[in-house]
């Protein structure tokens, strides 16, 4: 049965710096054992900070980062380089800056990639990359989530019709949120991680973390479980919500 553990950080910085920490340890450890780690990464400005203090961290310097697979949980379907990107934002915050192999980056697809304008047809064509080599989905270390407003994690929005897709990949239509087309992981492809985090800062997110937590499972949030592990790492604004256990 997966653990659910609540880390409240004072404040956004000390948060990114802790999460920061334990990302490294996590690839650490994982390359230990069985010589790579795949990380599923997220988007939104806690991301952001954490990967550009993850490129200052000593413990950084032992991650063999050839050997890291990334991928990401959801992207705007926009096209390459557009700055609202969580690739180019990812880039821009650390990517670049690492020795990575470019065959071991899975980016979401763009909409002036392959398929052109068919978010649809780009959600399956990453569905197809991820078993690649097998039937199975990769074994995710960590995939880590930003939490909504409204409580949705990567473009799965409360009430929205594709909470009920139960492929591997799905594209989002019409998203509350801009812009309204996006490509994103299946709540059931979330579910298979080893662990999730789902990371969230400031007031704005008081009220969907502390609803999530406290048993809302109207929020996408709610569902967003680890097969081992859930981890929910907040500040101390997003956490004002959190009932004590």
């Amino acid at each position: 049965m997966s653990k659910t553990l609540v880390v409240v950080s004072p404040d956004a910085d000390t948060l990114a710096a802790t999460v920061a920490a334990r990302l490294a340890i996590k690839i650490i450890d994982a390359q230990a054992e069985r010589g790579s780690a795949s990380i599923v990464l997220t988007g939104g400005r806690i991301a952001a900070k954490v990967l550009a203090t993850l490129k200052d961290l000593p413990a950084g310097k032992a991650i063999d980062w050839p050997h890291v697979e990334l991928w990401w949980g959801d992207e705007r379907f926009l096209p390459a380089g557009d700055p609202d990107r969580n690739e180019t934002q990812a880039r821009a915050a650390l990517l670049d800056a690492l020795p990575l192999d470019p065959a071991r980056v899975h980016a979401m697809p763009a909409s002036d990639g392959p398929d052109g304008d068919d978010a649809s047809a780009a959600a399956a064509r990453y569905a197809r990359e991820l078993v690649t080599g097998g039937a199975d989905l990769p074994s995710f270390d960590v995939l880590m989530l930003g939490v909504g407003e409204d409580g949705h994690v990567a473009s799965l929005f409360p009430g929205h019709p594709v909470l009920n897709e139960t492929g591997t990949t799905a594209a989002t239509f019409n998203s509350p949120k801009p812009p309204p087309t996006r490509i994103t992981l299946t709540m059931p492809t979330i579910q298979t991680a080893d662990e999730v985090w789902l990371v969230a800062a400031g007031p704005d997110k008081t009220k969907s973390v502390g609803a999530a937590l406290n048993g809302d499972k109207s929020l996408p949030a709610a569902h967003a479980t680890g097969t081992s592990r859930t981890l929910w790492l907040l500040d101390g604004p997003a956490a004002a919500d959190v009932a004590a256990s």
